[in-house]
C-alpha cells in the first residue's frame, strides 16, 4: 500500500511550492558564492532548507529530513560565522541540493526518497566536524536510478516452474515491498501458481475506487498513477494576481449592463420606434460593448501571462555547474526577469534556453588564462536578457566570449557534405552563421573558434519555430555572439492579413508582412528558373500562394505580400487582399493538414485558415530538391 493513500493533494501541494523555493535556494546559492559573507542570504537559504525539512517531516519523507537537517545545520554554522565557505563546501552544498532535488523526483512517483548518496552524507558530516571532504561538483539535473526490484526476479522464477514467492509476488502486485521473508513450502500443487494475468495489478473500473469497498487495498500503481494525472493536470494551472481577475470581473459585470440596454432597444425597435434618438443610443450601446469586450480580450490574456523570471531562475545554478566543471570563471547576468511571457510558451521555451546558455558557458566563452592573454577580463559574462518591443518578446543570450567566424563555418559546412563549394561561395555572413542550425551540422575539433556552436542547434530553431517565432545570429570574432530571438506577446490571439485566391481567403502572420505591393508582370525577370523582382536594390524570388497551396492558378497574380523571416525575405503573389483582423486561433489537434497552423472565423462566420508559411516553404524546398537532383534546398533556404 502506497505511503501517500488519501494524501495526493497534499503532496502535490507541497512539491509544488518546495520545487519553487528550491529554485530559489540555487540563485541565492549562485549568489552566494559571489558574497560569502552576506548574511542576509545565509538567513534566507537556512530559512529554506527549514521549510523544505517541516514539510517532509509531515510527508514522513525521513531521509528527505535528514538531508535537509544536515545542510541546514551546515548554514548555521556559516551564518554564525562558526565555519567559512570554500569552494569545496559549495560543491558539497550543491551536491546537496541536487540530492534534494532528485527526493523530489521520488516523491512525484508516490514513493519514499532513498537515503541521499553516501559520499554526499559523509561530505555533509565531514564539514560540520571541522573536516574537508570535497565532492563532485553536480552538473545538470541528475535522474535517479531505480534499483532492479527483487521482487521482479521472483515472479519471473515462478512463470519458469520454480516455487513462487507468495509474499514476495503480493508485494509486487500491490506495490509493497515483501514483509518477512517466508518461502512456500515445496510441493506446492502447481494449480496454484499465479497465471500471468493475476501478476498484473487490478485498476478498478472508471468511477468505483477501490478503497470503496471493504477489505480493499489501494495498490501502489494506481495511487502513482492518479498522482501523476494531479501533477499533469497542475502542470495546466497557472498563478494569476487576484487585481486581474477582479478587472475580469468588473468588466463582466459592465458587458452585463451593455447587453441589457441592448435588449432594450432591441424591443424598442421591435415595437416600432425608429427615430434618431433610439437609434444613436443603439449606435452607442455597441461602441460601448466593442470597447468593452476588446479590454475584456486583454484582460483574460494577461492572465495567461507570468513573469519570466520563473522560467530565467534555473539557468545561474546550470551555468555556475558547467563553469565549475569546466574550470572557468563564468557569470550569468539576468536581466528584464519580471517581462511577462504567455504561460503555453514557457515550457517550449526551456530547453532551447538551456541549449544556447550552456553553449555560452562550453563553447562561447574561453577560459580565464586565453581571455587575459587576449586582455579581456579573467571573467566573462553571459548575458540572459528578455524584453517586451510593441507586440513582440524579445530574448537576447549574449557572450564576451571568442565568436564565431563565418569562413570557418562555411569551410565546416563544406567538410560536412552539406554544402558544396560553390554554394558556400554564394553566401554572405549572415546566411553562414544560419548554417549552424541545418541538420547534421556541428563542429567538433576543439581548436575551432565555433567548436560545439553547432550541436542540436537545429533542435532549438525548430522549438522556436513551433511559437511562430524566429532567431537572429550577430557574432564577430574576439568579441563574441548574439543570439536574438523574438516571439509574438501570446498565442491565443494572433494579427493576421487577409489575401484572396480567386474568391477564398487565407491568413497569413501579419508579423511576417514587411509591405504589400502591385506587381508589373513587365519588370518580373527570371533568375536560376525562379522569377523575381526588384524591391528597392533587392532581389527577390517571387512565389505564388497558388503553387505553394498547389492549386491551379486560374489567372494572373496583380498583387504581392513582401514576406520576410528570420533567415529568408520573398514575394508571395496572390490575387487580391481582404483586409487585417485579429484572429483567435482554433488549434486542429485532431486533423492538421500540413501547412495549416490553425483556423478563424471571420466576422461573418467563414471560416479561414491560417498559412503556416514555414512549413508551406520548406514543402516547396523540398519538391524542388527532387526535381533538381541536388543538394539545393538547404540553399535555398539561407538565400530567400
Amino acid at each position: 500500500m502506497s505511503d501517500f493513500s488519501g494524501m495526493e493533494d497534499l503532496l502535490q501541494d507541497f512539491l509544488q511550492e518546495a520545487s519553487d523555493l528550491l529554485s530559489d535556494v540555487d540563485n541565492k546559492l549562485v549568489d552566494l558564492e559571489r558574497s560569502p559573507e552576506d548574511r542576509r542570504l545565509l538567513n534566507d537559504i537556512f530559512r529554506g532548507f527549514h521549510t523544505i525539512k517541516g514539510g517532509a517531516g509531515f510527508l514522513n519523507a525521513t531521509e528527505l529530513v535528514t538531508l535537509c537537517h544536515l545542510t541546514e545545520n551546515l548554514f548555521d554554522k556559516l551564518r554564525n560565522a562558526e565555519m567559512h565557505l570554500t569552494p569545496e563546501l559549495m560543491d558539497t552544498i550543491m551536491a546537496a541540493t541536487q540530492g534534494v532535488r532528485n527526493m523530489f523526483g521520488e516523491l512525484a512517483q508516490a514513493s519514499q526518497p532513498r537515503q541521499a548518496q553516501p559520499e554526499v552524507i559523509a561530505a555533509l558530516r565531514a564539514a560540520l566536524e571541522g573536516v574537508a571532504h570535497a565532492v563532485e561538483p553536480a552538473l545538470g539535473i541528475d535522474v535517479p536510478k531505480v534499483d532492479e526490484s527483487p521482487q521482479v526476479e521472483q515472479v519471473s522464477a515462478a512463470k519458469m516452474g520454480a516455487e513462487p514467492d507468495w509474499q514476495a509476488l503480493h508485494g509486487a502486485v500491490t506495490g509493497q515491498g515483501a514483509p518477512a521473508s517466508t518461502s512456500v513450502a515445496p510441493g506446492t500443487p502447481a494449480t496454484s501458481q499465479v497465471s500471468a494475468a493475476q501478476m498484473v495489478p487490478h485498476f478498478p473500473p472508471e468511477g468505483r475506487r477501490e478503497t470503496d469497498k471493504p477489505g480493499s487495498v489501494v495498490s501502489g500503481a494506481t495511487t502513482g498513477r492518479r498522482i501523476e494525472e494531479k501533477a499533469a493536470a497542475r502542470e495546466s494551472t497557472i498563478r494569476v494576481d487576484t487585481a486581474r481577475l477582479d478587472q475580469v470581473l468588473n468588466l463582466s459585470g459592465e458587458i452585463g449592463l451593455t447587453k441589457n440596454r441592448l435588449t432594450s432597444l432591441r424591443a424598442d425597435i421591435l415595437a416600432g420606434r425608429n427615430d434618431s434618438d433610439t437609434l444613436h443610443a443603439l449606435d452607442q450601446a455597441v461602441s460601448q460593448l466593442d470597447l468593452l469586450v476588446s479590454d475584456l480580450q486583454n484582460s483574460v490574456m494577461k492572465t495567461r501571462m507570468q513573469p519570466i523570471g520563473r522560467l530565467f531562475q534555473k539557468y545561474p545554478r546550470i551555468a555556475r555547474d558547467l563553469a565549475r566543471q569546466l574550470g572557468k570563471d563564468v557569470e550569468l547576468a539576468l536581466v528584464g526577469e519580471e517581462t511577462e511571457v504567455d504561460k503555453t510558451m514557457i515550457e517550449d521555451l526551456a530547453d532551447p534556453l538551456v541549449h544556447l546558455v550552456r553553449n555560452a558557458v562550453d563553447h562561447g566563452v574561453e577560459s580565464a588564462e586565453e581571455r587575459l592573454a587576449a586582455g579581456k577580463p579573467a571573467k566573462s559574462i553571459v548575458r540572459l536578457e528578455a524584453r517586451q518591443e510593441g507586440d513582440h518578446i524579445v530574448l537576447i543570450i549574449a557572450d564576451d566570449g571568442r565568436g564565431m567566424s563565418p569562413e570557418r563555418i562555411r569551410a565546416k559546412a563544406i567538410e560536412k557534405g552539406i554544402i558544396r563549394e560553390e554554394e558556400a561561395n554564394t553566401l554572405d555572413d549572415r546566411q553562414s552563421l544560419n548554417l549552424i542550425f541545418l541538420p547534421g551540422f556541428s563542429t567538433v575539433t576543439q581548436a575551432s573558434a565555433v567548436s560545439g556552436r553547432g550541436v542540436g542547434m537545429d533542435v532549438v530553431k525548430t522549438n522556436i519555430q513551433k511559437l511562430n517565432g524566429s532567431v537572429e545570429i550577430r557574432s564577430e570574432p574576439g568579441k563574441g555572439s548574439v543570439f536574438i530571438i523574438s516571439l509574438p506577446l501570446t498565442l491565443a490571439i494572433l494579427p493576421v492579413l487577409l489575401v484572396l485566391l480567386g474568391d477564398q481567403p487565407f491568413a497569413l502572420p501579419l508579423s511576417m508582412v514587411r509591405e504589400i505591393l502591385p506587381i508589373d508582370k513587365n519588370k518580373m525577370q527570371e533568375v536560376g528558373g525562379k522569377e523575381t523582382l526588384v524591391v528597392r536594390g533587392e532581389v527577390l524570388p517571387v512565389v505564388a500562394l497558388s503553387r505553394l497551396l498547389g492549386w491551379p492558378q486560374l489567372q494572373t497574380p496583380e498583387y504581392g505580400v513582401l514576406m520576410q523571416t528570420s533567415e529568408r525575405s520573398f514575394i508571395l503573389s496572390v490575387d487580391s487582399f481582404a483586409g487585417r483582423d485579429d484572429a483567435v486561433i482554433k488549434s486542429l489537434d485532431d486533423f492538421r493538414p500540413r501547412g495549416v497552423a490553425g483556423v478563424t472565423t471571420l466576422s461573418n462566420g467563414q471560416i479561414v485558415l491560417i498559412l503556416d508559411m514555414k512549413e508551406l516553404l520548406s514543402d516547396l524546398n523540398a519538391h524542388i530538391d527532387r526535381e533538381s537532383g541536388v543538394k539545393h534546398a538547404k540553399l535555398l533556404e539561407l538565400s530567400m
